[in-house]
């Protein structure tokens, strides 16, 4: 209970002390808590980023402030797990921009060639999954028949008492229809 209270006292502390050092007029720097909030993310995942060299936020008397700028690469960092980029390509691609985002077409480059390659692998994995859907239905499809030729044997208990022929099924007159 104390270790909470604690803990919420830490917060509220580290709040003021990224709102004291706000400019009222952009807002531009920002505490932890409000960044996991707005991700919805862990306090945890921000530090694996941070040791990562992915973030690196500022420090006022000890506490992370961060700028619009790691906001932005913490955006972009989550949107790039989301499509299935590893750690490095993620860094690689942060890196690129340089200090001053000098390195703007290359990042742009780099992600066209990114996504082209993502592209072209889920469009592969796509027609393996639909030629594997079509095998599956084939087996399926031949299965049911058998299970229903099963079930429903044709010969001498299938044969039609006025005829002696084998009933077909879905015939309307049959006695299978009828049943």
């Amino acid at each position: 209970m104390l270790q909470a209270v604690a803990r919420k006292k830490a917060a509220a502390s580290a709040q003021e002390v990224v709102d004291a050092h706000r400019d009222e007029d952009t807002g531009e720097l920002f505490g932890i808590t409000e960044l996991c909030t707005e991700f919805g993310i862990t306090l945890r995942s921000i530090r694996f980023y941070e040791d990562k060299g992915l973030l690196a936020p500022r420090r006022i008397n000890g506490t992370r402030v961060y700028t619009r700028r790691d906001r932005a690469r913490l955006a972009l960092i989550l949107r790039s797990k989301a499509i299935g980029a590893s750690l490095a390509e993620i860094k690689h691609y942060l890196d690129l921009y340089g200090a001053h985002g000098e390195g703007r077409v290359q990042q742009m480059r780099f992600v066209l060639e990114r996504t082209d390659a993502a592209i072209t692998e889920l469009e592969t994995k796509r027609a393996h999954i639909e030629a594997t859907l079509a095998e599956l239905r084939v087996i399926n499809a031949t299965v049911r028949k058998h299970l229903a030729d099963v079930a429903h044997p044709r010969g001498a208990e299938g044969a039609s008492p006025s005829r002696g022929r084998p009933q077909r099924p879905g015939k309307a007159g049959s006695a299978a229809a009828a049943e």
